[in-house]
C-alpha cells in the first residue's frame, strides 16, 4: 500500500514539473518573439532630405553708354571747306535753304527760277524772278543782269537765252558771292548746281560724302 502511493506521489510530481515546465517555454517564446507590424498601421517611411532649388536674382541689364558722334571734317589744313556730293545752301536774297548739287564737271552755276521777267532799270538790264522746286515757292527777288548767254540744249532744237546773276549764298560758315544762271530746274532732282565757278578756289570736293556742311536754321 504504501508502494502505491510513492508511486501515485512521483506520477503527481512528474505532471507538476512537466506543466511548469511548459509554461515557462511558452513565457520565454511570447518574450523573445519580435512584434509584427499589424496591416492596419501604415509603416512608416524614413525621411530623405529635400533640396530647394533657389533660382538666383536676376540683374538689370547693362545699357551700354553712347558713344560720342563721329566729328566730319570740314575744312582742310589750309582753310578750304570740304564739299561732299550734295550740300544745303542759303541764299539770304530768298531767305531759305535749298538742296545742292555739287557739279565737278559743270564750269557755272544755276539756280531754278519761274517766271522771270527781263525789265531795266537805270538804262541797264534787270531780271526779276521766284525760286521753286517741290512745291515749294520763294519770294520775288530782283537782280541786275551781268550777261546774257545762249544755250543749246541736246533735247531740244536751237538755243535759249539765259540771264546770268550776282548771287550771294552760303554753304557752312562760308558767304560768298557767285554766277548763277537762271532756269527752268523743277524737273530735276536739285534745284541748285554748284559748278567749278564757285569751289575752284574757295573748297575741295569729296563725292564719297553729303552734307558735311550743316544747314543753315
Amino acid at each position: 500500500m504504501k508502494k502505491i502511493r510513492n508511486a501515485t506521489f512521483l506520477i503527481i510530481l512528474s505532471s507538476t514539473l512537466a506543466a511548469c515546465a511548459t509554461q515557462n517555454n511558452a513565457q520565454q517564446s511570447e518574450t523573445t518573439k519580435p512584434e509584427q507590424p499589424t496591416l492596419d498601421q501604415p509603416i512608416e517611411q524614413p525621411k530623405t532630405d529635400t533640396k530647394v532649388e533657389v533660382t538666383p536674382e536676376a540683374k538689370p541689364a547693362v545699357k551700354p553708354e553712347p558713344k560720342p558722334p563721329v566729328m566730319v571734317d570740314k575744312k582742310t589744313s589750309d582753310g578750304k571747306l570740304i564739299l561732299g556730293e550734295k550740300e544745303w545752301v542759303y541764299i539770304p536774297g530768298l531767305e531759305q535753304s535749298f538742296r545742292a548739287r555739287i557739279d565737278t564737271g559743270a564750269t557755272t552755276s544755276s539756280i531754278s527760277a519761274i517766271d522771270i521777267v527781263p525789265f531795266e532799270r537805270d538804262g541797264k538790264d534787270w531780271v526779276k524772278f521766284k525760286m521753286a522746286h517741290e512745291g515749294v515757292n520763294s519770294k520775288e527777288i530782283a537782280l541786275p543782269v551781268e550777261r546774257w548767254v545762249k544755250i543749246k540744249q541736246s533735247s531740244a532744237d536751237g538755243t535759249q537765252r539765259r540771264a546770268v546773276v550776282h548771287a550771294w549764298i552760303e554753304i557752312g560758315d562760308m558767304k560768298d558771292k557767285t554766277e548763277f544762271t537762271l532756269a527752268d530746274r523743277t524737273h530735276l532732282n536739285f534745284p541748285v548746281l554748284l559748278g567749278r565757278s564757285f569751289f575752284k578756289d574757295v573748297a575741295v570736293v569729296d563725292v564719297s560724302k553729303k552734307y558735311v556742311q550743316a544747314k543753315h536754321n
